[in-house]
């Protein structure tokens, strides 16, 4: 079972080793397989794990709420919303500090093949629910709910970052999503223990369907499976940059982050490589030591 704070304290304390030795260590010349000096290679390992953290860590949870079945915090396959009928509890160790008055439902949306619709019942008035779409990067792209949307049903489109259809009728608003897998994350208020029953009754009346299923008609080609790397946390903690090359293979590239995966190539991290600690020279390995 992943450990996020350990993970987080681990990742800041190297990030601090590596920005003291980038400062202590003399350049050196590029070595013969064209790398950088280990000054330049340790600065961009610095920043590497400074930018790759959030999105190592969040293909992390993807592994244990929609993938590793046998992870201890396994919610439900892509695209099927699991709801949780009680408040967040001390075993709940997937996601930092979650809400503990405001029973979750949670949704992995996979947006390769084709977009998801979310559709929402009527609320009470007086209850705050909300929808949080975060894509690969963790960003916050979009929320439904009581303030965003108000309290009306509705159905709502979240697209990837490659489609190019027109909005159908009947859809309240289109998402779109910088990456192919999107974390959807549903909070419900509740008033009182007494109140769990409505809740529930709220949390039925949220579903997710693939766009073709909406509008009543054949699916497309299903996606490729993919042998997504298991996440661990000692895992993680050994080989970082193989876990950010595993990410980056579904978080596209945008003008946000040209430049830092510009860099990272330079080192050989990137979406379809495979970066190997024993394989770097002795003098490179020191830029990449985790302690």
């Amino acid at each position: 079972m992943l450990t996020k704070r350990d993970l987080l304290h681990a990742a800041a304390i190297a990030a601090a080793v590596a920005a003291t030795a980038a400062r202590s260590t003399p350049a050196i010349a590029q070595d013969k397989a064209g790398w950088p000096s280990v000054l330049e290679a340790k600065d961009i390992a610095e920043e590497g794990l400074i930018y790759g953290l959030p999105l190592v860590m969040n293909y992390a949870v993807m592994q244990e709420f929609a993938v590793d079945r046998n992870s201890g915090q396994f919610k439900a396959p892509f695209n099927e919303i699991n709801n949780m009928h009680h408040v967040a509890t001390p075993a709940d160790t997937a996601i930092i500090t979650p809400n503990s008055d405001t029973p979750y439902s949670f949704v992995w949306l996979d947006l390769r093949a084709e977009p998801m619709v979310l559709s929402v019942p009527a609320i009470d008035k007086d209850r705050y629910y909300s929808i949080q779409l975060i894509d690969g990067n963790t960003y916050n792209f979009g929320y439904i709910g009581t303030r965003a949307t108000g309290t009306e049903p509705g159905d709502y489109l979240v697209v990837g970052p490659d489609w190019k259809g027109e909005t159908p009728a009947g859809i309240k608003k289109v998402f779109r999503s910088t990456t192919p897998f999107t974390f959807t994350a549903i909070r419900t208020q509740l008033f009182n223990r007494d109140d769990m029953p409505r809740v529930e009754k709220i949390q039925a009346g949220y579903t997710a369907q693939p766009l073709s299923a909406f509008l009543k008609q054949p699916a497309p080609p299903a996606s490729p499976k993919i042998d997504f790397l298991p996440a661990t946390t000692a895992g993680i903690k050994d080989n970082f940059f193989r876990y950010l090359d595993a990410s980056l293979q579904f978080v596209p590239e945008t003008s946000r982050d040209k430049a830092i995966r510009a860099r990272l190539a330079k080192i050989g991290i990137g979406p379809g490589k495979t970066f190997e600690f024993e394989d770097l020279s002795l003098e490179h390995k020191d830029a990449f030591a985790w302690p």
